[in-house]
């Protein structure tokens, strides 16, 4: 790993980065060092960069790909080398908007349904009943869960904020039978050998879920999330209240 590339990592471990993001960022990094290799990339020009930008959007990638792209090359710039913002400024491709998908209440307890290993029919029920992201499903602890208040502790979520959200009877009553069979130590959803639980692992059973449930709507996990949170619209909750349980810093995101 060269100069350039070890300082970046480990600014961004430093900062506290998610790993996904850091993985992203680094991987983007490294591709741009590889674009002007033998260059000084510190003492590249701004039509320099901006070569390489246009370059990567001739092939056509995603607006979600050519913002991670220009973020990462923004964090070399401005904090690793500590430049001003208006030093870089770098076209930024509009991000689609596009509506979620939503599952109705009937969908998700024919989905909730398709599981028969505890495991997995208990993540599934959490990030539903929760509305979490899988991130914070994948990173929840088992201190996290207080039985006592009936609330879900979610520690350093998007942010890095900590938030609190509900923990249903119901879910309740599946972890305690999930804890005595499985025993988990500190996450509370870990691997065979332990650990933290595989994003694309819930990913894999949320799709034989799906597939299994009949459902033909195109939902990720993440539509749990999202049906979660109009499914409490819907019975006349207070969006406000939604959007604290989400940890929305705008009721626009929600």
């Amino acid at each position: 790993m060269n100069t350039e590339l070890s300082e970046y990592n480990r600014l961004l471990r430093l900062k506290n980065y998610s790993r996904s993001t850091i993985n992203t960022y680094t991987r983007h990094f490294e591709k741009f060092i590889e674009y002007f290799k033998g260059e000084e990339i510190s003492e590249l020009s701004k039509d320099q960069v901006m070569d390489f930008l246009f370059a990567e959007i001739q092939k056509d990638f995603s607006a979600a790909y050519q913002n991670q792209l220009v973020n990462s090359i923004k964090f070399y710039y401005e904090k690793v080398l500590g430049r001003q913002k208006e030093f870089y400024n770098l076209p930024r491709a509009k991000k689609p908007r596009k509506l979620p998908t939503v599952l109705s209440e009937e969908e998700i307890i024919t989905l909730l349904d398709q599981p028969e290993n505890l495991k997995h029919k208990c993540i599934l029920y959490l990030i539903y009943s929760a509305g979490l992201r899988i991130s914070e499903a994948v990173n929840m602890k088992v201190a996290d869960i207080d039985s006592k208040r009936n609330l879900i502790l979610i520690r350093g979520a998007k942010g890095k904020k900590d938030r609190t959200t509900l923990l249903s009877q119901k879910l309740l009553e599946m972890l305690r039978h999930y804890y005595k069979l499985y025993k988990p130590k500190e996450y509370l959803f870990e691997g065979e050998t332990g650990g933290q639980y595989s994003v694309t692992t819930i990913q894999k059973v949320f799709n034989k879920a799906l597939k299994a449930s009949g459902i033909r709507k195109n939902a990720t996990v993440h539509s749990l999330r999202h049906s979660f949170a109009t499914h409490l619209l819907e019975r006349g909750t207070d969006l406000r209240y939604i959007q604290e349980l989400l940890g929305h810093e705008s009721s626009k995101t929600t």
